[in-house]
């Protein structure tokens, strides 16, 4: 993650807390992958080439975004948000991925974790979705909408990338909360 990105990121986290002190709030603190069927005949079947595509997802899922996502999960943290990450790219039954819940500091502590997801999808690489939740003090319906908000091949996954998803998903989370 460059200094950039992580001096935005203070500058939003620094923003929502004076808009919430402002509103008389206590401040405090809130509430490999594995290998697939074994060797076969030397012919690459059509579920062969799949599955080293799901791997090879997995593995970048592991070494580029999920170091990207550790530190806005640190730093979150150090912020006094509750943030985690939920790394399923181990996984044999299902498609790799990798997401951070984010649950802002809120008045009350009645906030609901967002949370952004990076998954592969066989079609177009390694897409990403985010499930925003305002607060429930917010008097707003809550619903379940998760939006896609952007797809990129595998092998052009980079931490800069990844950074920028993930800012704009904080930025969006600490608007509606």
């Amino acid at each position: 993650m460059t200094d950039k990105s992580m001096e935005k990121l203070r500058s939003l986290l620094k923003t929502y807390e004076e808009r919430t002190a402002k509103a008389g709030v206590d401040a405090g603190a809130g509430p490999g992958p594995e290998a697939g069927p074994g060797p076969g005949p030397e012919v690459k079947t059509i579920h062969d080439e799949g599955e080293r595509r799901r791997r090879a997802c997995g593995e970048r899922l592991q070494k580029v975004v999920r170091p990207v996502l550790q530190a806005f999960m640190d730093e979150l943290k150090n912020a006094g948000h509750e943030a985690s990450i939920q790394d399923h790219t181990d996984s044999t039954d299902a498609y790799p991925s990798v997401a951070l819940a984010l649950t802002p500091r809120a008045p009350g502590g009645t906030a609901l974790a967002s949370v952004l997801t990076f998954r592969y999808d066989p079609r177009r690489g390694i897409a990403v979705s985010r499930d925003i939740k305002p607060s429930a003090m917010k008097a707003r319906l809550v619903t379940a909408s998760t939006d896609r908000i952007g797809t990129m091949k595998v092998d052009a996954v980079s931490a800069e990338w990844v950074g920028t998803k993930t800012l704009s998903f904080i930025e969006a989370v600490l608007k509606v909360n």
